[in-house]
This record gives C-alpha cells, sequence and structure tokens, in this order.
C-alpha cells in the first residue's frame, strides 16, 4: 500500500465529511444560529468569559485536546497493522470524536457554558451529576500529574528542545499584548512568534539546556515542580494574555509540521512495510484495546472537558462551534493519519524496509511495553525520514518533533488546569448555586488543583507516582467519552430529537470501555494489584449506575410527556423539565 494514497482517502473523507454530515449536525440537528446567546458574551469578564474569533479559539481547542494522545496512540496502535489503525483513526473522528466533541460544545454553550458534569445534573439527576463531576475530577487529577511528569522525562530525553518550548511564554504574551492592546493584526504577529520560535529550535540543537541534579533531587521531579508552577500562573491569568496566543501560535507550529509531514510523503511515496493486520507476540486482541489505545485521534473524552470547559467561554458565536468543534476533531484526525504514515512507512525509508517496522513492532513489550521512549523513537524516526525527504536535515527533523510533541503535552497541562478548576468550583457549590468559602476564588482553587497534582507524582520519590494509576486512564477516559455521548443522547432525547447521532456512537464506545475495564479487572486481580481492582471496579459500578439512570430519566420524561429546557445561567439549576399537555 502507498502512504500517499491513504493520506488522500483520508483527507478527503474529512473535507466531505466536514461538508456534509458536519453540517447537517450543525443546521438540522441543532439548528446552529448567531443570534442565540453565547456565554462568552453574556458573562464577558476578561478572565475566563472571552469572545474569541473562531481562526483563533480553533487554535486554542485543537492544542488543548492535541496532547501526546493523538501522537503515541497511534504509535502504539499499528502494533496490529496499519489496516485497522487507520480506519479507526478515519471513521472515529466523522462519525463518533467530531459528534462527541460538537455536541459536548453546544449543549454547554446552551447552558450558560457549564461543563459535562453539571449539566448532567439537570439533563438526568442532581446525584448522577456529583458522581459525574466527581469521576472527571479524578481523570483530570491523574491528566494533570501524568503529563506534568511526561514533559520533565521529554525535557530530560530532548534537552534540545528546552530552549525552544519555553521562549513560548515570552513570544506569546507579547502577541497577546500586540493582538489585544494595541489592536495588531494577530496573523502578522502569529507568523512573526511562528519565525521566532523556529529560530530558537535551531539554537538548540546547539544550545541543549540539561537539567542538572540539584540537592539529590532528580531533573524529573525538578521540572515537575516548574511546570505545575507554570500551569498555575497560566491557568489564573486571563486566557487572553497567555493561554490563547500561545495555543494560537502552537497551533500554526502544528499546522506547519503537519504539511511538512505531508510534503514529505508526497515526495517520497514511501510505501507502507507494517502488515495490513498482525497479531504481534505478547499483545492483547484487537478488540477492545484497539479503541482504548488509539483515543485523542478518534475519540477522546477529555475532549469533552475542554469543549464544555474553556472552549465554550470563549465561543464568539453558536455558529462557530461546526468549525471549532467538529472541524477541529478532523484536524487532529488527520495529525493521526501522518503520524501512522510516519511509523509504517516513513520509518521504512532509506532501505530500512520492514526491519524498520520491526524493529519496534515485533512484540508487544517493544511498543506499550518499552515505555515512553520507545514510542517516541519510532515516531521521531518515521517523522524525521519524512521530513528529510523534502530536504530537511533529519538532526534538525527529530528537534522539530521532539518540540511538537513537547509543545502539545504543555498546551494540554495548562488547559487542564484550568478544566479542573472549572469542575472544583462547580462540585463545591452552596444552595444559592455558587462556589462556597475559599473556593470561591480561583487563585486558591487552582492551588489545590496543583498540589494535588504534585502529590500524586510524588507518592514516587522520582515523581513518576502518577504512574501507579496510569493504567485505568486509558479505559477511564474512553468510559468518560461514551458517558458524554449518553448525557447528549438523553438531552436529544428529552428534546424530541433524532437521537442516533449520538446514540450510534455511545453503545460502541460504551461497550468497548467496558469491556475493556472487565479484562483490566482481571489482569489486576491476577497481578494482586488491589488498589486499581478498587478503582476498576468503583468505576465500572459508577458507569452502570449512569446509564441506569439516565435510561430510567428519559423513560420517564416520555411517559410523563416532560420535556427538557435548558437554563442559560452561570450559577444555577443546569435545567428543567417542562410538561408539554
Amino acid at each position: 500500500m502507498n502512504s500517499l494514497v491513504l493520506a488522500i482517502i483520508a483527507f478527503i473523507g474529512y473535507i466531505v465529511a466536514y461538508n456534509t454530515y458536519g453540517k447537517w449536525l450543525a443546521q438540522k440537528l441543532f439548528g446552529l444560529k448567531d443570534t442565540n446567546r453565547v456565554p462568552s458574551k453574556e458573562f464577558k469578564d476578561g478572565v475566563d468569559y472571552v469572545p474569541t474569533r473562531r481562526h483563533i479559539l480553533l487554535g486554542h481547542h485543537f492544542t488543548t485536546i492535541a496532547g501526546t494522545g493523538p501522537i503515541v496512540g497511534p504509535a502504539i496502535g499499528v502494533i496490529w497493522g496499519w489496516l485497522p489503525a487507520f480506519l479507526w483513526v478515519f471513521l472515529g473522528p466523522i462519525f463518533a470524536g467530531g459528534v462527541h466533541d460538537f455536541v459536548s460544545l453546544v449543549i454547554s454553550s446552551r447552558h450558560g457554558g457549564k461543563t459535562i458534569g453539571e449539566m448532567t445534573k439537570g439533563i438526568v439527576s442532581n446525584r448522577v451529576g456529583i458522581i459525574f463531576l466527581i469521576l472527571i475530577q479524578f481523570l483530570l487529577w491523574i491528566v494533570l500529574a501524568v503529563f506534568a511528569m511526561i514533559m520533565g522525562i521529554l525535557f530530560n530525553m530532548y534537552p534540545q528542545s528546552v530552549l525552544s518550548i519555553w521562549m513560548e511564554i515570552p513570544i506569546a504574551m507579547w502577541i497577546g499584548y500586540m493582538v489585544y492592546k494595541k489592536g495588531k493584526k494577530d496573523t502578522v504577529y502569529s507568523i512573526i512568534g511562528l519565525i521566532l520560535l523556529y529560530v530558537f529550535a535551531v539554537i538548540g540543537i546547539y544550545l541543549p539546556l540539561k537539567m542538572p541534579q540539584i540537592g539529590g533531587v532528580s531533573p524529573i521531579v525538578s521540572w515537575i515542580v516548574i511546570l505545575l508552577a507554570y500551569s498555575y500562573f497560566a491557568s489564573v491569568l486571563p486566557v487572553q494574555t497567555l493561554l490563547q496566543p500561545r495555543d494560537y501560535i502552537n497551533s500554526h507550529e502544528l499546522l506547519v509540521l503537519m504539511a511538512a509531514l505531508f510534503l514529505g510523503t508526497l515526495v517520497a511515496r514511501p510505501q507502507v512495510v507494517a502488515p495490513a493486520y498482525q497479531q504481534a507476540a505478547g499483545a492483547p486482541n484487537l478488540w477492545p484495546l484497539l479503541f482504548v489505545t488509539i483515543a485523542c485521534g478518534a475519540i477522546s473524552g477529555f475532549h469533552s472537558l475542554a469543549s464544555s470547559g474553556t472552549t465554550v467561554k470563549q465561543l464568539e458565536k453558536e455558529t462557530d462551534a461546526q468549525f471549532v468543534g467538529y472541524g477541529g476533531m478532523l484536524l487532529e484526525g488527520s495529525l493521526s493519519i501522518l503520524i501512522i504514515i510516519a511509523v509504517t512507512a516513513g520509518i521504512g525509508m532509506y532501505g530500512a524496509g520492514s526491519a524498520g517496522y520491526l524493529k519496534y513492532y515485533s512484540s508487544w513489550s517493544t511498543t506499550a511495553g518499552a515505555g515512553l521512549a520507545a514510542q517516541l523513537k519510532a515516531i521521531v524516526e518515521g517523522a524525521s525520514n519524512l521530513m528529510n525527504a523534502i530536504g530537511i536535515p533529519k538532526q534538525l527533523g527529530a528537534t522539530l518533533m521532539a518540540i511538537f510533541v513537547v509543545s502539545f503535552a504543555g498546551t494540554t497541562l495548562d488547559s487542564a488546569t484550568r478544566i479542573q478548576r472549572f469542575g472544583l468550583e462547580e462540585l463545591f457549590k452552596g444552595k444559592d448555586m455558587k462556589p462556597i468559602g475559599p473556593f470561591k476564588n480561583r487563585y486558591f482553587t487552582t492551588f489545590i488543583v496543583v498540589l494535588a497534582a504534585f502529590a500524586l507524582c510524588m507518592v514516587s520519590p522520582d515523581g513518576r507516582g502518577a504512574m501507579k494509576l496510569w493504567p485505568v486512564f486509558g479505559a477511564l477516559n474512553q468510559l468518560l467519552a461514551g458517558l458524554a455521548l449518553m448525557i447528549a443522547t438523553v438531552y436529544l432525547a428529552k428534546k424530541r430529537k433524532p437521537i442516533w447521532p449520538t446514540l450510534l456512537p455511545m453503545i460502541f464506545m460504551l461497550t468497548a470501555t467496558i469491556w475493556a475495564t472487565v479484562l483490566n479487572i482481571k489482569t489486576y486481580y491476577l497481578a494482586k494489584n488491589w488498589l486499581l481492582v478498587f478503582i476498576a471496579t468503583v468505576t465500572l459500578i459508577i458507569a452502570v449506575w449512569m446509564i441506569v439512570e439516565a435510561f430510567i430519566s428519559t423513560v420517564m420524561a416520555y411517559k410523563k410527556k416532560y420535556v427538557y429546557q435548558e437554563e442559560f445561567t452561570k450559577s444555577g439549576v443546569a435545567g428543567q423539565h417542562v410538561h408539554i399537555d
């Protein structure tokens, strides 16, 4: 199979889907209108609620959801061959991930910018909403701790990326100042920022910055402290000061890199050296593990938190939701397609052939079992080969890829901190439906968030404590996607609208993730890992409970002839059921 054919099929398919299915979802199913109220304008505060032009918001949303997931996930998923990974990444964003992200964004917008957990209180029931908020807090707790740790590891692995990554901060703040305070054109200044980033990327090759061991403290722990401190300040600052401009220039960096990978594919047209399907030594069965392993490139529960967290509070008009929500997921799918090409075709260039692929994918222990370093080596090797086909030196290509991976882990880190703060404020509400006590203060709430993440990291003295919980993350994240689709399905049913666009991917995701969770419980039991047995079992019980309550709530609404009416308030009830007789 020629890799260029795969790229063309995917990209044309995405374009067609956006202009057909995506348009139907926006115009027919939800009836998006520019005249509808949006939280960014109704509750504009210059900190979290900031109306933002759609191309800038796409940059923020895309870089928030595109952490390491759409890169590392496909790089592991091709262990089962290129065909299953390609089909899931091609079809998943169109019929599952894009729908999931879009509906989460639209429904949240119509609830005054509430998170998916808070909306559940009105759509299903108050107790299910509270349980869902707690489950979301648990997931985000793991995300923050693991991403801080991963970035520390990556800085240690690729010291040549450190200078460019940290220079993003002053460059982004300068761009934010020029655009928002001085009224300059964002396109011009983002291009200038992008050029500066690449200048520092080249300098970084000759000036790698390696963190030394300080007072017996490992470099990774030092980086964790610095990164969590950064995420604290980035998350309490107004979005247009740092978060938005940084994400915007990062999105340009991503598009340039994607263009380079595609041009490399176009010029070299490497043959796919991976088998279409294989059952590698030690690898679990494709079903259901593929759909848990490849998450962000197809569908990811974290995206519902981003859509209903930071993104919705910057949505300038309701019709932008198709471009940002559905379009952003298709763009992420495009990234994962290019990663699949890199690790199944690019890796076999320059005479390496199938041996290049088998070096990393001959057995499960050489991919998923070998840790982050082996996965990234496969990505960097394949991607730098593709870029080398258009004249980019391999060392520079490898550096750019490392910067790219670390940079997007960083954008997820600071956005996730802000999203967790929103959820924590919603969880600790009083009778007046406003945050209670110190949780009214975003500085205090954010401090609790980063302190909890640091505590989880330091369960192990080397800063890798979060890895004790990481095995449950994949299934939990995908379970969250299924539950978010379930909430959307109940919402549509109670609004008396067609439910199949969310119901079908919901059934698929809940079946796959519950199945995977049951298999995980068996694995943890045999390994006598009682902590993970407990967590996975409780998660499974919560999921089944939510499904049952959602079903009962929907049936009762139909029997009693109630229709759901959302409440557009910044704080208050999420919605109410109105009798239609």
